[in-house]
């Protein structure tokens, strides 16, 4: 990733999380999103009440794995986000803007069309990507401490990557830059309140 990128987005982040800090901070939730998980990603995020009806929301990925045959979907991201609630933090719908960012490195996995187009498993691309869009979710409260919750977002990614041949030492095809309009993240997530 470009190294000044890397330090504007990450600099976003912590002022974010510091803005979130010195606000209104009643109630805070650890949670992590199980669809994520399915696609064997760890994940984790934390969220922070900073009003009677706003929360920042911040999260993280990251994915290591080797999947055999070439196959892999190693990737980081981390994503903030602004929510408004209708009604209470922490219960019911929500609306929300975000920012996102991460590298990747994908091979040999056949992901949906629009993202590199209809060969995306038959090479393999490392790069990285930056984006923002606006979201749309749902929790319900469980019990006093626990929630589930479900969201999804669309927006725009701008991403630059390589393209080489399937395997880590596979021939350099090429650079490309692309800009990307639709899903931006999409969520179930479950939720335990700290405070």
């Amino acid at each position: 990733m470009n190294p000044i990128l890397h330090k504007k987005f990450i600099l976003v982040l912590v002022s974010l999380l510091c803005f979130a800090t010195n606000g209104y901070s009643q109630k805070i939730g650890l949670k992590t999103n199980a669809l994520y998980w399915a696609t064997t990603t760890p994940n984790i995020g934390a969220e922070m009440a900073i009003g009677r009806k706003w929360t920042v929301d911040l999260s993280g990925g990251y994915n290591p794995w080797e999947l055999g045959n070439n196959k892999k979907i190693k990737h980081w991201v981390a994503q903030s986000e602004l929510r408004y609630w209708l009604c209470d933090v922490f219960e019911g719908h929500f609306f929300g803007v975000h920012a996102q960012g991460g590298e990747f490195n994908i091979g040999g996995v056949n992901l949906p069309n629009f993202i590199f187009g209809s060969d995306s498993e038959n090479y393999r691309r490392q790069g990285y990507f930056v984006g923002a869009g606006i979201s749309y979710g749902y929790q319900w409260i469980l019990s006093p401490r626990w929630s589930m919750e479900a969201n999804i977002g669309f927006g725009y990614n701008y991403m630059e990557y390589d393209k080489f041949e399937p395997c880590d030492c596979g021939d350099h095809l090429g650079s490309k830059s692309s800009n990307y309009f639709g899903p931006t993240k999409v969520g179930l997530s479950f939720i335990y309140l700290i405070k």
